[in-house]
């Protein structure tokens, strides 16, 4: 496809970055299970290495696959150019690598999943790097931590595992003022219900584990480009902005100008970092986006009626869900995700934590994993697992407190959802 803009998103997903392969003629896209690519010449070797001509070396840096994927997200997204890679920790490290430096922060959202806090608060350290966090519905608080050594913003569309709505709308001026890129996880969002590009975000990162991918068997993530994002307007970004040794001098922004973060997370991120995504995920990836927007509506639908059934239930305190009228940030779903709240909340329970570990103990339908995004319903108990490592304060920041239990809402019929968290409430508060 080269003109994408006359098409509708449930027409992009299933043909954006797809041609039939011309060896072949195979209409899916294949899996090029392999490390390395015959150059036609010396001539055009030394074009590859030099970035003077776009092919492929060698599956660390690129492959037809993933390229093909990257292709795919960039253009759901309404992004520039995008970069595959093995996770969604790896997507969120590719993207500040060519921001950060020693010295340097970056100013974050207090509601964020509990290995991003800790990826944030603890392992960047050893970079050199550090995070503020911050209430990102404190607008002044937002702008006061930011300082000289500020390098981005980052905050989830859709946070984990509250499903709290970021206010987008209210956050991206403010990074726009300061000259900094703003980063937006849309992991729980996907590009079908929030497009972060469209609201001002610079960069837009992805665990394609997830929603993406739909069905529990990929690992995998992704940071999409806007394109818009002036990098040499402040001397902030000498990794884009400033020659590059490894190239002869070349600078990113100057020579690729819209496309300079791309270029520069595969031509230095892919190649000296290594966090690469396997074809064979590529393609498992593609294929559960063919039905992305399916599946979302059908999330959201089960999201409602499960959540709404919940707030009702004697044996529950509250539940966060943002698509109920209740929510406190329900007014942002029609302003930031207009096609709903998607499918990940969470709910507490009045007689504490031992009452939600016995819940999840003693559910049939639903499956206790340490993932979200799958077609399958999914539930977790955040302060005893993914969120086990933070702070009492951390977790009460992060929406995860220790009565609290996080559903990610599947496909299947919603009544048969609900039987099943009934029957397991029953017993988990006897």
């Amino acid at each position: 496809m080269t003109d994408t803009a006359q098409y509708g998103f449930d027409t992009l997903q299933v043909h954006a970055g797809a041609r039939p392969d011309p060896a072949t003629g195979a209409r899916q896209t294949p899996i090029y299970q392999t490390t390395a690519y015959v150059f036609r010449d010396a001539d055009h070797a030394a074009a590859l290495f030099n970035l003077q001509e776009v092919g492929y070396i060698y599956s660390r840096l690129t492959n037809p696959t993933v390229a093909v994927l990257q292709e795919r997200i960039a253009t759901l997204e309404g992004g520039a150019g995008a970069v595959c890679c093995s996770s969604g920790h790896a997507a969120q490290i590719l993207a500040l690598f060519p921001l950060m430096g020693p010295g340097r922060n970056v100013v974050a959202s207090t509601r964020l999943y509990g290995g991003t806090v800790t990826q944030f608060s603890q392992t960047i350290k050893r970079f050199g790097w550090s995070a503020k966090f911050v209430d990102f519905d404190d607008l002044d608080a937002v702008k006061a931590a930011i300082d000289d050594d500020t390098r981005a913003i980052f905050c989830e569309a859709l946070a984990n595992p509250g499903g709290y709505i970021t206010d987008l709308d209210a956050i991206a001026p403010i990074a726009e003022e300061a000259g900094l890129p703003l980063i937006v996880d849309n992991t729980s969002g996907t590009p079908y219900l929030c497009r972060p590009i469209d609201y001002g975000a610079t960069l837009v990162v992805h665990s394609a584990t997830k929603f993406l991918t739909g069905n529990g068997t990929v690992t995998g993530g992704a940071i999409v480009d806007s394109g818009t994002f002036d990098w040499s307007a402040s001397g902030k970004f000498p990794s884009l902005s400033e020659p590059e040794p490894a190239y002869h001098g070349l600078k990113f922004h100057e020579t690729f100008g819209p496309l300079a973060f791309t270029f520069h997370s595969i031509a230095v991120g892919l190649r000296d970092l290594g966090m690469t995504m396997n074809p064979q995920g590529a393609h498992y990836t593609l294929m559960g986006i063919e039905t992305l927007s399916l599946r979302m509506q059908r999330h959201v639908e089960n999201a409602v009626k499960v959540a709404s059934w919940l707030e009702t239930h004697p044996a529950v305190e509250a539940v966060t869900y943002a698509g109920l009228p209740s929510s406190p940030y329900h007014e942002r779903v029609a302003r930031i995700c207009p096609k709903g709240a998607g499918a990940l909340f969470t709910f507490a329970l009045k007689a504490g934590y031992e009452a939600c570990v016995k819940l999840v103990d003693s559910v049939e339908l639903f499956s206790h994993v340490a993932n979200l995004g799958d077609t399958r319903s999914l539930i977790i108990h955040s302060a005893s697992t993914t969120h086990r490592q933070l702070t009492p304060e951390q977790l009460e920041a992060a929406g995860a407190a220790p009565n609290v239990v996080r559903l990610s809402i599947g496909i299947e019929d919603a009544d048969d959802l609900i039987a099943d968290l009934d029957q397991a409430l029953a017993k988990a508060t006897a």
